[in-house]
This record gives C-alpha cells, structure tokens and sequence, in this order.
C-alpha cells in the first residue's frame, strides 16, 4: 500500500513528497514545505486504489 505521494504544489509549483498514514481518508489542509502556503488534500479511494488530490485553500 502506497503511503508516500508525489505532489505539486499549488502555489509554487514544486513538486512535494508527502506521507498519509494508510488509514487517513477524506480531506486535511497541509502546509507546503517550501512556499508554507496551505494545501486542501483530499484522499480518494482505499488500499493500492488510493490517491490524493492537492488544491489551493483559497479557491
């Protein structure tokens, strides 16, 4: 099960690796690492099917 995600960030547009412990599902506000703007995460599906949406809070 993947844990570890690759995203770009919203604002800057670097790419950010970010950890989700395996039983976290819906949606979290997590600060980028380099510019501190804050991100809205939504984690979609479960298991090996998981996958994470990032977009500005802002929006």
């Amino acid at each position: 099960m993947s844990e570890e995600f690759y995203v770009t960030c919203p604002y800057c547009g670097e790419e950010v690796e970010i950890y989700l412990e395996p039983d976290v599902h819906g949606t979290l506000i997590q600060d980028c690492e380099v510019c501190c703007n804050p991100w809205r995460v939504r984690i979609v599906g479960s298991g090996d099917e998981r996958y994470v949406e990032v977009t500005r809070c802002d929006d």
